[in-house]
């Protein structure tokens, strides 16, 4: 037997915020708030499992596959378990000009790990624009935004996350 997906805390939390939610919407149109409903998941769960997807579909009266359509259409969305730390790092041109490559190879030797790969405590990643131009190089660390970074600076924050 399998472990249920939410304790009853989990559980009410997520039926209270979802009630909440699909207040604001007609009833022809619970899918409308899809977006805010897979984050209530993943902010219980720090992730969207299966399971949470089809609860989610049911409550808004849609399909499973749309929620994963949803789901995997924005990157801030993980439908597979993230390291306990999802590092975003911003490599467009801004960042790009101001070292961001270079702070992301410096990462990865610090983290022992490779953008794109999930581990258990890290799930670094390169990024699209964090919109930070004006302060790049930037980065975020489980959403949290960090700009006009420096070796120091990263070895201080990764000090942080040990």
């Amino acid at each position: 037997m399998s472990e249920p997906l939410f304790t009853a805390a989990e559980q009410k939390r997520f039926d209270d915020e979802i009630a909440v939610l699909l207040s604001h919407y007609p009833n022809d149109r619970k899918s409308a708030s899809m977006l805010p409903a897979l984050r209530v998941l993943q902010t219980i769960k720090g992730w969207l499992p299966p399971e949470g997807m089809k609860l989610v579909a049911e409550r808004l009266e849609t399909t499973v596959a749309h929620c994963y359509e949803v789901a995997t259409f924005y990157v801030m969305f993980h439908t597979e378990k993230p390291g306990k730390y999802v590092i975003d790092v911003c490599t467009n041109l801004s960042c790009a000009l101001r070292g961001a490559e270079g702070m992301l190879k410096y990462m990865e030797q610090k983290l022992n790990t490779h953008a794109g790969t999930r581990g258990e405590k890290y799930f670094l990643r390169e990024t699209e624009c964090l919109a930070s131009c004006g302060t790049a190089p930037c980065l975020q660390i489980n959403e949290d935004h960090h700009e006009n970074l420096t070796k120091q600076k990263l070895d201080a924050l990764l000090e942080k996350l040990s």
